[in-house]
């Protein structure tokens, strides 16, 4: 046992790119770190779609950036919609955007069975002690401060442990045993009610070149579908209904997603020489429900919710693992800070939570901009909807929203300006409703209000992986909050930026 009376400066739950991400940041300021996984690696994973921040910022401050190019996964320009009241797909690419240019302008789409590997051996290299097969049973707290100070572990043999330490960090994803132990419920959206039905197909059809690595994501009149090309021969499938379309994935799986995929005419088309794979990890049809949701609180004394054990968010912009990768960022600075010390607990952690929910309302309004903009039930948007109770914010540029880049908006409880929220959406949809001069082409979506105003987060992350240093400036963004110290792997107060 460490002097202290710890085993590890910090307990991380959860080996999948939160987790890993947060205790390879930490273990690489010199912290004792323990990461606890309940599978055995590689495994099955959902989320195949990455985001320029995630490949040229979190995975380069890693040291991954090589391990992805030798993975050689399926590269993408941005992404391919049939959305609106278009008859032919228009696309939006990355490089659209300055602040994605070059190879910036580009990631992957990835088997998370093979990504979460990468980054899982790469925590073990950077010092990171990793227990698979080892599950947490609950938390540790002490009964005189009441402070989360370990965890009740089961490891492969059955045998229940307790492991001491200063954090613990709940990075178990969605399907987390101990989120409640924060305190407060789980909220779920109102207007993401919906449920994904999906398997994966092989010899399926791709876009025409440059856009042969985007994913597709296709709307009909029951939601709409994503078409992600993993390699050259494997594609995930995947229908997303709306609440007022569950009916249809009763029953039969395997019928339910080929009654929807005829359905979708383009989505048919693609896949009609292709056949659905029914052995190994790919070969079950899977249903994902109710999976856009939030955490009424993410930390506690001694306990942080990262990743998707504090929230998550509807997946047509692919933002999962972002949020999970971003949200890690926060969290290690946040515990890197408090084990440095010079910046207490609590003014640390509340501007993890704060800057965490700011992301995720991000994307949370332009997602509702985007399914919301159009009145016309007969089109292929979804049927309008009104935002209730949760916030929005001053969304800012589409391509850096949907490349990982956003931040500096109001809080996710904060109000809305309602009446200029639908004028932005009105305008994002007139210029989304242009008509396609050739299918596939790039829409320039950025000149829309609502697009340049979606900012920066993701492109502060590529920078500081570029430079080795945060280029944030040195403006808190909340009444005595923190910014970023200049290595962006701690926090500083505004007046005395430290690295």
């Amino acid at each position: 046992m460490m002097d202290n009376g710890y085993d590890y400066d910090v307990v991380v739950v959860g080996g999948g790119p939160c987790g890993s991400t947060i205790s390879t940041l930490v273990a690489m300021q010199g912290h004792r770190v323990l990461l606890l996984e309940k599978e055995r690696f590689p495994r099955y994973q959902i989320g195949e779609s990455l985001l320029p921040s995630t490949v040229h910022g979190i995975c380069r401050i890693l040291g991954v950036e090589e391990d992805l190019r030798q993975a050689n996964f399926m590269p993408k320009r941005g992404g391919t919609f049939r959305w609106g009241a278009n008859p032919e797909p228009w696309t939006f690419s990355f490089g659209l955007s300055s602040k994605f240019a070059g190879d910036a302008a580009t990631a992957y789409q990835v088997e998370r069975m093979r990504f979460d590997q990468i980054l899982l051996d790469n925590a073990r290299r950077k010092g990171v002690e990793v227990r698979e097969e080892t599950s947490v049973v609950d938390v540790l707290v002490d009964a005189d401060t009441d402070r989360v100070d370990g965890v009740l572990l089961s490891g492969p043999d059955g045998v229940r442990r307790e492991v001491r330490s200063r954090f613990v960090v709940d990075a178990s994803g969605n399907k987390s045993r101990i989120h409640t132990r924060v305190g407060g419920q789980r909220r779920y959206s109102e207007f993401f009610r919906n449920l994904a039905l999906f398997g994966y197909f092989e010899g399926g059809k791709r876009l025409p070149a440059p856009n042969r690595g985007n994913i597709l994501a296709v709307a009909f009149d029951a939601g709409w579908f994503w078409y992600i090309p993993l390699t050259d021969e494997l594609t995930s499938v995947g229908a997303v209904l709306m609440p007022e379309a569950l009916d249809r994935a009763q029953g039969d799986r395997e019928k339910a997603l080929l009654d929807l995929i005829q359905q979708c005419p383009m989505i048919a088309d693609y896949l009609s020489d292709a056949r659905r794979v029914t052995e190994g990890p790919y070969g079950e049809i899977r249903v994902r429900k109710d999976y856009s949701y939030i955490q009424e609180k993410f930390w506690r004394p001694g306990l942080v919710l990262a990743g998707d054990a504090a929230c998550f968010i509807d997946p047509v912009f692919s933002s999962g693992v972002h949020l999970a990768t971003y949200s890690a960022l926060l969290a290690a600075r946040s515990i890197n800070t408090v084990l440095r010390g010079g910046v207490d607990e609590t003014t640390c952690f509340e501007e993890f939570e704060v800057r965490y929910r700011r992301e995720y309302a991000r994307f949370h309004d332009f997602l509702v901009a985007f399914y919301d903009m159009h009145q016309d039930e007969n089109s292929y948007f979804w049927k309008a909807k009104k935002v209730t109770n949760n916030v929005a914010s001053e969304v800012e540029s589409f391509v850096e929203l949907v490349g990982g880049g956003s931040s500096n908006e109001a809080a996710l409880v904060s109000p809305a300006n309602s009446g200029r929220r639908g004028a932005a959406y009105q305008e994002l949809a007139e210029m989304v409703a242009q008509p396609v001069q050739e299918a596939g082409e790039d829409r320039d979506l950025l000149r829309s209000t609502l697009a340049r105003s979606v900012s920066k987060e993701g492109t502060r992350i590529q920078i500081q992986a570029e430079l080795g240093e945060s280029t944030d400036e040195n403006i808190p963004v909340r009444d005595g909050g923190l910014v970023p110290s200049t290595d962006g792997l701690h926090w500083s107060t505004p007046s005395q930026p430290a690295g």
